[in-house]
């Protein structure tokens, strides 16, 4: 396993920053402005090497993929796109969600998400990309056992990309799902989570929160997992020089428990 980081700064200053923390790889998320990042590609690919730096993987959450005429074809396009980013840039893993279309029966919702994940995975594979499904709750609904056995069983190319805050934040068991499926996860989010009295209270870094990581590390050891375990600064709280104190805290207490 790997630690890197999250970061929303696709430029020269944003890889230089990754590398300044001492981390080798970095994770893009492109909710938004899909077009400014695809034309900064082929720049990005530059100072990635100039840096040293890897792409862990890029995602894309929030957006609707299906509605009740069946998948978005403008939204798959773009998720096509940022697969051949993934292609052009080394990156290993596209990570998704899918939205819930309420006029669609519960069986119809899963067929058309079957379909989309379907679709992406067969223009993904023969580039060398695997797709992940996230489990946040962010227009997902792919997030829970139910769902995973249904659409992962049915899909077995189709990982997980894990961040146990979710759970948490959803009254769930972290560590039960990490054991039951732990050999699904293409990619691993370090997000801190404070929930008191069935309330989020704030998403403290990393290691300064109530997550029992020395268990989840234990449990991800046992599962074979050795991807990337990015850092997800999310806390409105620590900002600023805080915020840096806060990662830079989140890196020593990880490498820790990385042999």
């Amino acid at each position: 396993m790997n630690l890197g980081i999250i970061s929303y700064n696709y430029y020269e200053s944003g890889i230089k920053g990754v590398k300044d923390l001492g981390l080798d790889y970095v994770e893009f998320c492109i909710n938004e402005e899909a077009e400014k990042f695809l034309k900064e590609v082929p720049n990005l690919k530059n100072n990635l090497v100039k840096y040293g730096v890897k792409v862990a993987s890029i995602g894309r959450w929030g957006t609707t993929r299906i509605d009740k005429n069946g998948l978005v074809l403008e939204e798959l396009e773009v998720s096509y796109r940022l697969i051949d980013a993934c292609e052009t840039l080394g990156a290993p893993v596209f990570v998704c969600g899918c939205n819930y279309v309420d006029e669609l029966s519960y069986y119809d919702n899963l067929t058309l998400t079957i379909k989309y994940f379907k679709a992406l995975i067969d223009y993904a594979s023969p580039k060398g990309v695997k797709i992940a499904v996230y489990n946040c709750r962010w227009n997902n609904f792919i997030c829970t056992d139910e769902t995973w056995r249904i659409v992962l069983g049915h899909l077995p190319e189709l990982g997980i990309k894990y961040d146990p805050s979710h759970c948490v934040y959803d009254g769930g068991n972290y560590l039960e799902e990490i054991n039951k499926w732990g050999e699904r996860f293409y990619h691993f989010h370090l997000k801190g989570s404070l929930y008191i009295n069935n309330q989020r209270v704030d998403d403290p870094p990393a290691g300064l929160d109530m997550t029992n990581w020395p268990a989840v590390m234990g449990l991800l050891y046992a599962k074979g997992y050795q991807g990337i375990l990015s850092i997800e600064p999310h806390s409105s709280t620590w900002t600023g020089e805080l915020g840096a104190k806060g990662v830079e805290y989140t890196i020593n207490y990880f490498k820790q428990l990385i042999f």
